[in-house]
């Protein structure tokens, strides 16, 4: 299992309110991986859902496809812990 770590994240511009969002690419969130057969938009529904458990939502931007943005982050670190929790979970 690959862990999830800050590095993984892109900051993005801030929301409305000025507070900071980063994206993740859905691949770092997907459990099953290509071996399970399912084709790439299941796979990214599936870690979308993942994501949703954390506050994650589908990023719409045309320079970065595929993408689960969240909001209000002030600690990546502990994002990032919460979601390989979650991934543990799955697996």
């Amino acid at each position: 299992m690959n862990t999830i770590k800050p590095d993984d994240f892109t900051r993005v511009n801030s929301d409305v309110n000025g507070n900071p969002r980063y994206v993740i690419h859905f691949l770092a969130l997907d459990v099953l991986g290509h071996e399970s057969g399912l084709d790439v938009s299941e796979r990214y529904r599936l870690a979308l859902n993942l994501a949703k458990e954390q506050g994650g939502r589908k990023f719409h931007n045309k320079q970065y496809g595929g993408g689960i943005v969240f909001g209000s982050v002030y600690n990546i670190q502990n994002l990032c812990n919460d979601l390989n929790n979650l991934k543990g979970i799955f697996q």
